[in-house]
């Protein structure tokens, strides 16, 4: 796959162009987004609700979203 920047995204952005994005927390779903095709991944603070049970984001840590990202590395080019 291409590489994706943020220069890539507001380019297609000013452009009116329309890009998927698929939110994942770990290799799993990082392998099956990779295998997609979809160039976009997130790796958000709703890790805090979706993985780890809080009620909100506030709790989810740099720590955290740092260990959620390198996992997602892991799949993905």
């Amino acid at each position: 796959m291409k590489t994706v920047t943020i220069n890539t995204l507001n380019t297609l952005k000013e452009q009116g162009e329309k890009f998927p994005v698929i939110t994942a927390y770990d290799a799993s779903f990082a392998r099956l987004i990779e295998h997609a095709g979809i160039e976009v991944v997130l790796v958000g603070d709703s890790l805090g609700n979706v993985i780890q049970g809080y009620d909100s984001t506030v709790p989810v840590t740099m720590d955290d979203m740092i260990y959620h990202v390198e996992a997602c590395l892991l799949y993905t080019s």
